[in-house]
């Protein structure tokens, strides 16, 4: 019986880095979904939760801290997803403000695809 694939949503508002993320994942073997925003990323995972949540931080509507911070008040398993939490700000304070929201990481951007891997790789419990 073959193993099921890990399923990771990537929430954020850039087409060009959900597409930049989504072929380093798929390439890795991953299954990719995508939200645009943080209210989109809720509906997506209570219909069916993915295994791994990578989350920008500035989006319209629901940002990336707003999001996070919500789903951790849902009730297990769904508030316990792992977080990848990635931003362009790169002060103390922004990482400080995620890890408060619920984030298991915070990257600055941009990434690369070795950091991705890596990271998504140890959050999934896989050698990357």
């Amino acid at each position: 019986m073959a193993e099921r694939a890990i399923r990771i949503l990537v929430i954020d508002d850039a087409s060009l880095v959900r597409l930049y993320y989504r072929r380093i994942l798929e390439a890795a073997g991953y299954e990719v979904e995508e939200a645009f925003n943080g209210l989109e990323a809720l509906e997506k995972l209570l219909e069916n939760p993915p295994d791994l949540l990578i989350v920008d931080v500035n989006m319209p509507q629901m940002d990336g801290l707003t999001f996070l911070a919500a789903l951790r008040k849902h009730p297990l398993p769904t508030s316990a997803i792992p977080a990848l939490v990635t931003s362009t700000e790169a002060g103390a304070q922004d990482m400080l403000a995620a890890r408060a929201a619920g984030a298991n990481y915070y990257l600055v951007k941009p990434l690369s695809d070795a950091v991705l891997s890596e990271h998504v790789a140890m959050l999934c419990g896989r050698r990357a």
